[in-house]
């Protein structure tokens, strides 16, 4: 009885051993889990950091140089003579080249009053805009899912004599606006002739620079 109450004692002095052991094992691998998950985080988040820091270098690195070929194009002459308003930036030429939004009045309110008026028995009949893609060129231009310039489709008719037609397409060849024709239609009643256009002009979003946020799991 002795022996064996002393067997009975041994096996649960053992069993408690085991169970504490378990649970220190348990708890050690948890624990070790734990700073291994720990560990790659703070790498993942250190590595976001000199991702971060490297391209704040680079930017502020390159803010002379940008600085200087603004000033540059400050000075060319070119840009300096088609400058829409005499206290312009010359730089400003190449943002009126190229709009940072689908501005439709405008480029309608150019075409009539200054690449098309003044012309010599040249009648404006209508300009029209192709109001099938501009949900799908405002969605991209919003969401950045595809790379610009986005079109503008319009069809332009206008009327007059040989010359005057010839100086329409040379005014619209001259813009400082790219203006791409895709088809011309010309129609002869008499001595009046009308022309008529479909062409794209082009529009680039913005790019917006600033700092974000962002969530490392």
């Amino acid at each position: 009885m002795r022996k064996r109450t002393q067997i009975l004692k041994a096996n649960r002095v053992m069993f408690a051993w085991v169970a504490i052991v378990s649970v220190i094992l348990g708890f050690t691998i948890v624990a070790t889990i734990f700073m291994v998950q720990m560990l790659m985080f703070n790498e993942r988040v250190l590595h976001e950091k000199e991702k971060t820091i490297t391209i704040l270098k680079t930017n502020n690195g390159n803010i002379d140089e940008l600085e200087a070929q603004v000033r540059v194009l400050d000075t060319n002459q070119a840009l300096s003579t088609v400058k829409a308003n005499p206290n312009d930036q010359a730089v400003q030429v190449i943002l009126d080249a190229l709009p940072s939004d689908k501005n439709e009045l405008a480029l309608g309110a150019s075409l009539q009053k200054k690449l098309l008026a003044g012309i010599p028995g040249l009648t404006v009949n209508t300009v029209q805009f192709d109001q099938s893609t501009q949900n799908s060129n405002v969605q991209n231009a919003a969401g950045n899912t595809e790379s610009g310039p986005f079109a503008i489709p319009f069809r332009l008719s206008v009327s007059g004599d040989e010359n005057a037609l010839k100086q329409a397409l040379s005014n619209l060849e001259r813009s400082i606006r790219t203006i791409d024709i895709t088809s011309i239609q010309i129609e002869s009643q008499g001595a009046s002739r009308t022309l008529t256009i479909q062409a794209n002009a082009f529009y680039e979003p913005a790019v917006v620079v600033a700092l974000k946020d962002k969530v490392i799991k």
